[in-house]
């Protein structure tokens, strides 16, 4: 870990309160703690008052995890202007400031990722500074800088919503909530729930992946970060769990890669693809997704291996070094059989006068070194089953 990642600069100690956020967090959360159960109790909700809160905080999470994350701040596809009209809404909604100031904060996250001095919500900070404690003081880090957004500043929509933003967000968390409730006949049932309480669920959730994400969790893609892939978080936030994942290929408009994993944001994106709401959706190569977990297999095999005292090394461990050096050296190999081929590939694509029969030829041959990858990683999970 770097020096800059172990201590605190006493100028951010003394950094200044944000009274504005320590109010509305506070109150916000006591009375979803307090004044909902009491209400609860007393006058009971109505079924359509759930319904609402369900349905506002599935819109508010979709439209920060869809609209600000995957399609703002990192360019993962394009999005048709009424689809940016309902998650400029509904991001507002969720109260986590205008897409300018979060997108930007969330490029810099990227960019400095564990940098306390650099990071907004560095994690090595604790759990405290980077779930919630970065917004309720001023430090440097978290100041705003939107010389790293010159595209979304070109975003009309995107501009009015930064110049409007508290009316906008008065408008749609105290205003929609109370005009929804007013056409249920359950006024203050539906502005607690689909209002209060939605918002409290809304950003703790989401502030989970600045903090439980970067704490809880495995591993599989790369080490060079605290982020981690997390299940559970990936339920709770409507796909962002996989945060290895993303952290090593966040221009990917998918967060849980596999098919089986949970990530209501990927095929919201991909089925609006569908009506042409959504196009130029970017998926990271299959090739690059394999290198990356073949690349930590073998990192963790050499570790085992490493720890293994030479005095207790037996024949067993030291076939097992030859194969894991073999097995690396097949590695190595296929990267470089899979970047001369794509960069065969792009060259005709390029001059667009490649034949079918060779375009097709190209595609098998990476198909075939990224099966032989698959193969790879399965012979590495025995060899490591073996050694435990």
């Amino acid at each position: 870990m770097p020096a800059s990642a172990t201590r605190t600069s006493p100028v951010e100690v003394q950094a200044p309160l944000l009274w504005t956020n320590i109010v509305l967090f506070s109150l916000t959360f006591l009375a979803a703690a307090v004044v909902v159960p009491w209400y609860g109790l007393t006058h009971g909700f109505s079924l359509g008052a759930w319904v609402m809160f369900g349905a506002f905080w599935a819109a508010n999470e979709l439209a920060v995890t869809a609209g600000y994350h995957r399609l703002w701040a990192h360019r993962a596809y394009e999005a048709h202007w009424s689809l940016r009209i309902l998650f400029m809404v509904f991001g507002t909604m969720a109260l986590q400031n205008s897409a300018w100031v979060w997108c930007s904060g969330h490029r810099r996250h990227h960019l400095y990722v564990d940098d306390v001095d650099r990071d907004p919500y560095a994690a090595p900070r604790g759990f405290w500074f980077s779930h919630i404690g970065w917004m309720i003081r001023e430090y440097p880090s978290g100041r705003e800088d939107f010389t790293n957004i010159p595209d979304l500043r070109r975003d009309p929509i995107l501009a009015f919503q930064h110049r409007h933003y508290v009316p906008l967000a008065l408008a749609t968390n105290i205003g929609l909530p109370l005009a929804v409730g007013a056409l249920m006949g359950h006024v203050w049932g539906v502005f607690l729930l689909a209002g209060v309480l939605r918002l409290v669920f809304s950003h703790h959730f989401t502030f989970f992946i600045n903090s439980l994400a970067h704490m809880w969790g495995s591993r599989p893609y790369t080490e060079d970060n605290t982020a981690r892939d997390n299940p559970v978080l990936a339920v709770l936030t409507f796909g962002e769990g996989y945060h290895n994942f993303h952290h090593i290929f966040a221009h990917d408009y998918r967060n849980g890669v596999r098919w089986w994993q949970w990530d209501p944001t990927k095929w919201l994106i991909a089925s609006l693809q569908v009506v042409g709401l959504t196009r130029k959706l970017r998926r990271t190569p299959v090739f690059q997704i394999q290198r990356a977990l073949l690349a930590m297999q073998f990192k963790r095999a050499q570790s085992t291996l490493e720890r293994v005292p030479d005095t207790l090394a037996s024949s067993r461990i030291s076939e097992a070094r030859q194969l894991i050096a073999r097995e690396y050296e097949s590695f190595l190999a296929a990267v470089a059989d899979w970047a001369k081929i794509k960069e065969q590939w792009l060259t005709e694509k390029k001059r667009a006068v490649v034949e079918h029969w060779e375009h097709a030829s190209l595609q098998r041959r990476l198909k075939e070194i990224e099966r032989r990858l698959r193969l790879q990683r399965r012979r590495l999970r025995v060899l490591q089953a073996q050694l435990a």
